[in-house]
């Protein structure tokens, strides 16, 4: 391969704390790491700036979400550019009084922004209170094009759709990324751990061989306690990974560390597997009009 069919993408995986500044230094730190390293993309977390804050319903916790363009798009914006890569950030976006998004951001090399997407699927489960914090998105599934590519960006708990990855893929999207912040309730035995966690990069690889693409999906690690003390908080199992496009695990990182993973994109592979498995060719556009339906009664 040639150094242009491949590209390096470092993927920042770590714990939280409840000081927002330390983890923002903490992520920065990871970035220039991975750049270091050779990364040109380098891609975050799931709200990397703070503790994963809709485990509890809380008012005062729209403090801590801000516009875009903002702070932490300025502070990401100068690293970008003084080390020549593409940045994937998740943010709490402020977009007025009282409407607020998960949103992930994409930095350019000269620290500019490239777009943004936010997220379509909003979870409302046990520890996952999200719908009380953001409203979904209205931007649909559109990737953002980039030096590195076009990049199909999505958040968390769209990668359990299929549809998103679909869409990504149908406008052109030549890797789906995904921040997350995904973990266990420590109240499960070992086998549900387990079983939750084989479907959670399952589900992901088979976006990757469904699409012809490659994935990369970052997560969080670390256990952080629920404040209204209904539960014993979320152990996050990390596990970030990077796929090619037929699914095969390219790097794996650990699920209780932090981490800065590493891993090589043939970019060309995508183009090669297409040929020999053309899904999109195939597809019976005709007959799917029910997917339109919320269920077949």
């Amino acid at each position: 391969m040639t150094a242009k069919e491949t590209l390096r993408v470092g993927l920042i995986q770590h714990s939280n704390s409840s000081d927002v500044e330390h983890n923002l230094q903490k992520t920065i730190s990871g970035i220039h790491e991975a750049a270091v390293d050779g990364a040109q993309l380098i891609v975050l977390q799931e709200l990397h700036r703070s503790l994963y804050f809709c485990q509890t319903e809380d008012v005062d916790l729209f403090d801590l979400a801000e516009p875009i363009p903002g702070a932490t798009t300025q502070a990401l914006g100068d690293v970008a550019k003084e080390l020549n890569i593409v940045i994937v950030a998740s943010l709490f976006e402020k977009r007025a009084t009282g409407l607020y998004h998960n949103t992930a951001v994409v930095i350019e090399t000269d620290g500019t922004i490239a777009g943004k997407y936010r997220k379509m699927h909003i979870p409302d489960d046990p520890g996952f209170y999200e719908k009380f914090y953001f409203t979904p998105g209205d931007l649909g599934f559109e990737p953002i094009q980039t030096s590195v590519g076009k990049l199909g960006v999505l958040v968390c708990w769209d990668q359990w759709f299929p549809e998103g990855a679909r869409l990504m893929a149908m406008a052109g999207a030549e890797i789906l990324i995904y921040p997350t912040a995904i973990g266990w309730d420590p109240r499960d035995d070992e086998d549900e751990q387990t079983r939750q966690l084989n479907a959670w990069v399952i589900v992901q690889r088979a976006h990757a061989i469904a699409n012809g693409v490659p994935v990369i999906s970052c997560n969080r690690v670390g256990h952080e306690t629920d404040p209204s003390g209904q539960s014993e908080g979320i152990q996050f199992w990390g596990n970030s990974f990077v796929a090619g496009p037929q699914g095969e695990i390219l790097s794996h990182a650990e699920d209780d560390d932090d981490e800065i993973l590493l891993a090589d994109i043939d970019l060309q592979r995508s183009e090669d597997v297409r040929r020999i498995w053309p899904y999109l060719r195939d597809r019976r556009i005709d007959h799917y009009g029910d997917l339109l339906k919320i269920y077949r009664d």
